[in-house]
């Protein structure tokens, strides 16, 4: 979506360049701390691009969103080697906007800074377990639509299979391909829309 093109926003469009979900957008809106209209006999809100732009500027949230429109993904893994060789090969065979954590609480902190679309999380994070972290993902608010596919190098494919029942998009086991991984952020990220 090349917003340039466009003066105003639905509640839908400012959601997915804000990366949260579209009631979280209805709430600002209604508090009055993001600035529109409603359309005229209708419930729908519109929001002019000037007020999200300003709107995004005094809360802190990443404009990355609203200039690229690539989809931003977030690696969390302890290992160093997977760490490098996946922001190395996202970085040069797509149009991903990649930041990389090693531990659960740097995922954390780049979940509410950089908002990823979809994380490639590692289930066996040294300091949290992968389905605890997921939970609290789940129960923020803004963060719902962060898709999230679970990585290991110990999974069958029943407990695959289970993770998807539990949350996850899916499951990658290590070691995994290039064509692997891009596929699962991909279809994952095709879910946030």
């Amino acid at each position: 979506m090349n917003l340039f093109e466009k003066d105003v926003l639905t509640t839908g469009e400012v959601a997915k360049i804000c990366n949260v979900a579209s009631r979280t957008v209805s709430k600002w809106f209604d508090s009055g701390q993001l600035r529109g209209y409603r359309i005229p006999g209708s419930k729908d809100r519109r929001i002019p691009v000037a007020n999200l732009v300003k709107f995004m500027k005094s809360h802190g949230i990443p404009m990355d969103g609203l200039m690229s429109g690539n989809t931003r993904v977030l690696v969390v893994d302890s290992d160093e080697e997977v760490i490098n060789t996946l922001q190395n090969i996202l970085r040069e065979q797509t149009n991903y906007d990649v930041r990389v954590a090693t531990n659960a609480f740097e995922a954390g902190v780049e979940c509410e800074r950089f908002r990823p679309h979809v994380m490639l999380l590692d289930m066996h994070l040294a300091d949290c377990d992968g389905r605890s972290f997921l939970n609290v993902l789940q129960a923020h608010d803004d963060l719902q639509v962060t898709k999230v596919v679970a990585m290991s190098g110990k999974l069958t494919d029943g407990q695959a299979a289970q993770l998807t029942h539990q949350g996850f998009e899916s499951a990658l086991r290590k070691p995994f391909s290039v064509r692997q991984v891009i596929e699962a952020v991909e279809n994952a990220h095709a879910l946030v829309y």
